[in-house]
């Protein structure tokens, strides 16, 4: 059974950086993609940042150039590095994981089989 969980959240003021962890137990599969989402309150949930198990990355335009997926295989463990962080970025973000078949190279799609309990991002102004 895969498990996920989350860490590193908190308050910051703007401008401010954070980094997130995700704690990978469990084999996902061969070939796998893993993502970091996020709710604000009040709002529905969005993908931030896709990472496929061959390395190719996605993010949402509002993020490009601010944050970063990257996974230490050695760990086991997915990073979101959070920088020149909002007060829009405000939300509890999600960690993700989901097996892809090996022809599948990309990570679209807001269907994931495994997530964690999230970790809460406060950004002040």
């Amino acid at each position: 059974q895969v498990q996920l969980v989350e860490s590193g959240g908190g308050s910051v003021q703007a401008g401010g950086s954070l980094r997130l962890s995700c704690g990978v137990s469990g084999f996902i599969g061969t070939y796998y993609c893993m993502a970091w989402f996020r709710q604000a309150q009040g709002k529905e949930r969005e993908g931030v940042a896709t990472r496929h198990s061959r390395g190719i990355t996605t993010y949402t335009d509002s993020v490009k150039g601010r944050f970063t997926i990257s996974k230490d295989n050695a760990e086991n463990t997915l990073y979101l590095q959070m920088n020149s962080l909002k007060p829009e970025d405000t939300a509890m973000y999600f960690c993700a994981a989901r097996p892809v078949p090996s022809y599948v190279i990309g990570c679209t799609g807001p269907e994931y089989k495994y997530w964690g309990q999230g970790t809460q991002v406060t950004v002040s102004s």
